[in-house]
């Protein structure tokens, strides 16, 4: 596809309408610019897939124009698609220290780190990517070295936001920039892209130190073992346990990869501060009494081989949840999540566990990282945009942050709902739609992206519903006749013993259909095999309405 050369375009391939997996791009005459490229979990209908991640087929058409991957902060969603994006294009990546050091961890396990060039920005940066230049400017998020970026360009100036919100008393720094915010707005910002998460939420979302206290509060009316979950990424509340482990006098055991490689690297970086002695070995901390021992572990979100779920199933190796035991849950459940979780929190009481969840106006161990309406309309008064698109969002969201933005001056027509792939143009002062370039998802299974198409989940579908059956016929090699009977076999379809009738029947269908076609000199073993499925197929459907896969093996002798 040929832009024009003096317009400026912007564009999502991942982040509106939806939730997760953002990436977008800044296009200038030659000079393409990549903003994070994240990852979402997939839903129960994406049988056996790991990860989603943005289909990245347009940078691929324009290799030689991407200048760079631009990274806000350290969120999954934000930073999960990287190794698998650099594995297409090496391309420079420009990232805050944490942020960087989080991005390594990945590289490392993918075998990428040695052989990608990373550069380290920070709020006070300044760097130019071809014709663009891009500076920065500090937010506050529920992770520590979030940054806002300026796009400076021949043809406009564009601003996205990352994911922020306006805490004057984070934890662990910075504080949101509101200074350079508004120098910015008054050099002028053509297209601001901002997130909405929390455009349906009235108000101010609280400070992240509201969940400290609560924290603190909670250890200090626990009787025995203190078990406590939270997203890996969040610092500043790992950061909050940490202190109330402290406090109180207790030991903490770290459970789940990620927490563990998250809270080293943060140490490491110095984003967190954790006393000589505080940590222990998950597997010693029997040789504590239950009152001095936390047990900080992933699994906030109730995936199934997350580290809390395994200890609410009592299947952890080294840790058991008993009577009397705290469970927190410091986290909101990402909307998708609420039925895994809550399976979760039903088992960890019915181990006779005291469980403490929800968000801060339930149990006040949860508040968003993401700005509420009032948030949402200082940044668009601090950046005064000609134009907005609305990101980080599903489409209720960015409606919502479209009439948060006429509240505050901006006129209706100069707010742009897009979709994945959908491009604003630029040019004279002027925005317009443009055109719409490839975009979607990439399915990640195990190692493996991009080879589980439709077809394949399409299997993996009427297996898990309907089950598989597997006819294995035997032929002789001279005559093409059966040397043996067929063998059948059910898997996940019927239970053979309680079914020997229906499957005698079948067994004497397959016996008639295979007579029926060697005796007419048919063989061809893909004819046999499509006459077969077919014959088989129909009967089964008749008889039980399933449709399970049937998968007929020929074996010549």
């Amino acid at each position: 596809m040929n832009l024009a050369h003096n317009k400026l375009y912007v564009a999502a391939l991942g982040g509106v309408n939806e939730i997760g997996k953002n990436m977008y791009i800044i296009q200038y005459d030659q000079d393409i610019i990549v903003i994070d490229c994240g990852s979402k979990f997939p839903d129960e209908t994406l049988l056996g897939i790991d990860l989603i991640i943005p289909d990245v087929s347009y940078l691929l058409e324009h290799l030689d124009k991407v200048r760079g991957l631009v990274v806000t902060h350290g969120h999954e969603d934000h930073i999960g698609g990287i190794p698998y994006l650099l594995k297409q294009l090496n391309i420079p990546v420009y990232a805050s220290r944490l942020t960087r050091g989080l991005i390594e961890l990945k590289l490392k396990e993918h075998g990428l780190f040695r052989n990608t060039d990373m550069h380290t920005v920070d709020a006070h940066s300044s760097i130019k990517l071809g014709q663009i230049d891009v500076s920065f400017f500090a937010t506050s998020h529920s992770i520590p070295d979030c940054l806002g970026v300026f796009f400076q360009t021949p043809g406009g100036n564009v601003v996205h936001t990352g994911d922020f919100k306006f805490d004057m008393s984070p934890v662990n720094g910075p504080y949101p920039d509101l200074h350079r915010m508004s120098e910015i707005g008054k050099q002028g910002v053509n297209i601001l892209l901002s997130e909405s998460t929390n455009a349906e939420r009235p108000g101010f979302t609280p400070s992240e130190r509201v969940v400290g206290d609560h924290i603190l509060d909670a250890f200090i009316r626990a009787k025995q073992k203190i078990f406590i979950s939270t997203f890996a990424s969040n610092v500043s509340r790992v950061q909050q346990i940490v202190n109330a482990t402290f406090e109180t006098g207790r030991k903490l055991a770290l459970l789940g990869r990620s927490m563990v490689n998250i809270v080293s690297v943060a140490t490491e970086l110095g984003y967190l501060d954790v006393p000589d002695g505080l940590l222990i070995e998950a597997i010693d901390s029997d040789q504590f009494p239950p009152e001095q021992v936390v047990v900080l572990c992933t699994g906030s979100q109730g995936e199934p081989m997350a580290a809390l779920s395994r200890l609410a199933a009592g299947k952890h190796p080294h840790v058991r949840v008993a009577t009397g035991d705290t469970v927190i849950i410091a986290a909101g459940a990402i909307p998708g999540n609420e039925r895994d979780l809550a399976h979760v929190i039903d088992n960890l009481y019915v181990l006779g566990a005291r469980v403490i969840y929800g968000s801060s106006g339930a149990s006040g161990m949860h508040v968003s990282g993401h700005g509420s309406q009032e948030e949402l309309k200082l940044m668009l008064t601090l950046m005064k945009p000609d134009y907005l698109i609305p990101v980080h969002g599903e489409f209720r969201m960015l409606y919502q942050h479209r009439l948060l933005a006429e509240s505050v001056g901006i006129e209706n027509d100069h707010v742009f709902i897009v979709n994945n792939g959908d491009m604003i143009q630029y040019k004279d002062g002027v925005a317009s739609r443009g055109p719409k370039i490839a975009s979607g998802n990439s399915l990640v299974d195990g190692l493996i992206m991009g080879d589980v198409g439709n077809i394949v989940l399409r299997d993996r579908r009427q297996l898990s519903s309907d089950g598989m059956l597997v006819i294995v016929t035997t032929l002789s090699k001279t005559d093409k006749n059966m040397v043996t009977s067929p063998e059948i076999i059910s898997r996940g379809f019927v239970f053979v013993k309680d079914s020997e009738e229906f499957m005698n029947e079948i067994h004497e269908l397959v016996l008639r259909k295979m007579e029926e076609l060697t005796g007419a000199g048919v063989n061809q073993w893909n004819v046999i095999k499509r006459k077969l499925k077919d014959e088989i197929g129909h009967y089964i459907y008749a008889q039980t309405k399933r449709r399970p896969m049937i998968l007929p093996i020929i074996i010549e002798v």
